[in-house]
């Protein structure tokens, strides 16, 4: 076995190549990964926020209600859209320097058991003088191919120049 600590430089261990303000475009899109919301995320997402409403794990409580199963938190939907879960901060890399605002529409319920499929998709490149703000839109789709969240996220990012 090689002794390979001389040549490794941790700097140079990326998980992709970087880019810059000048570097994207109005509709880049930055999937982030699908993924099925089970009993762990509910646990976790109500650990976390203290919120012990009964429509987050009560199912006799939710179906008495009209719902089909747990209802998740609209946050637990928002948290869906966090842009470290993709590649977009990552392929910023030092040039991104904060998450600015995000707001958000609920359009339909989050259930246990559902897939989401979140995305990223710039809408506006607003560039300053030595910074520029990056505007996506954001969305989460379930298995039905239903839009259940959109909303905006901004982005302030350092110029190459």
């Amino acid at each position: 076995m090689s002794d390979n600590n001389k040549t490794f430089d941790p700097e140079t261990h990326e998980m992709c190549d970087h880019k810059g303000f000048e570097d994207l475009n109005i509709g880049d899109r930055f999937v982030i990964p699908s993924r099925t919301i089970g009993d762990a995320n509910f646990a976790a997402f109500q650990l976390a926020s203290g919120d012990n409403h009964p429509s987050h794990y009560d199912l006799e409580y939710c179906q008495k209600r009209g719902h089909p199963n747990l209802l998740a938190h609209g946050f637990q939907a928002l948290i869906q859209t966090a842009p470290g879960a993709g590649t977009f901060p990552h392929i910023m890399g030092d040039a991104m320097i904060a998450f600015l605002d995000q707001s958000s529409r609920f359009l339909k319920p989050l259930y246990l058991g559902d897939t989401v499929y979140p995305a990223l998709e710039i809408t506006n490149l607003e560039r300053q003088r030595t910074t520029g703000i990056v505007t996506m839109r954001n969305t989460v789709h379930n298995q039905g191919r239903e839009l259940i969240l959109e909303g905006e996220q901004r982005f302030l990012v350092r110029l190459k120049t």
